[in-house]
């Protein structure tokens, strides 16, 4: 089985490419959904995050407060390293065990993880996928999505890697500047090639 790493930038399109992906019967994983889980109430995460940044990153009900959680991280460098070396570790374990429990006649399973560069951990796979746009659009797109202010959205493009150095690492590039279904030609043409 091959072992391949989607990756992109902030509205960059990777939601997209995944579920172009899904509808070639391709097994995927998201490890923001992953990230989501290891903080539940509880957790060893949020306990850890809890005695890292104090009470107020949390809710009443003891749910990690995603919107306070992202203000201070993206405007914080080293906030944002203390989180990931929380979260980070327990994510990739996931990551690595579900592709351990797929089916040995799988060819090829996709898991999805904006910050793979970021992270160092390009080399657990077999190839990288990364989906990328113009920095204008993905502004746009942050703008429009989040409703976020221009400037709020460029910092949080600025806390992740341009995505013209991910797009110099990729194996292979899905660009989604144009429309919907330019990027699923796309996709299609890679399934293709990565199944031959």
């Amino acid at each position: 089985m091959r072992r391949i790493a989607l990756t992109g930038g902030i509205a960059t399109g990777k939601s997209s490419v995944l579920r172009r992906l899904q509808h070639h019967g391709i097994p995927t994983i998201d490890a923001d959904v992953l990230a989501r889980e290891v903080v539940h109430p509880g957790s060893p995460a949020a306990s850890a995050i809890r005695d890292r940044f104090g009470d107020a990153l949390f809710t009443e009900d003891g749910q990690l407060d995603r919107k306070a959680l992202g203000a201070l991280v993206f405007r914080d460098a080293e906030a944002r390293l203390a989180l990931e070396r929380i979260i980070h570790p327990q994510v990739y374990s996931r990551i690595a065990r579900w592709f351990d429990g797929l089916p040995d006649s799988t060819p090829l399973a996709v898991a999805d993880i904006p910050l793979l560069f970021e992270t160092g951990r390009e080399g657990d796979f077999d190839a990288v996928i990364v989906a990328a746009c113009e920095p204008d659009a993905q502004v746009a797109r942050v703008v429009q999505r989040d409703g976020l202010s221009e400037p709020d959205a460029r910092q949080r493009l600025a806390a992740q890697w341009p995505i013209a150095d991910k797009v110099r690492r990729a194996d292979h590039v899905i660009w989604t500047d144009g429309a919907r279904a330019a990027t699923a030609e796309q996709v299609d043409a890679l399934v293709a090639a990565l199944s031959a």
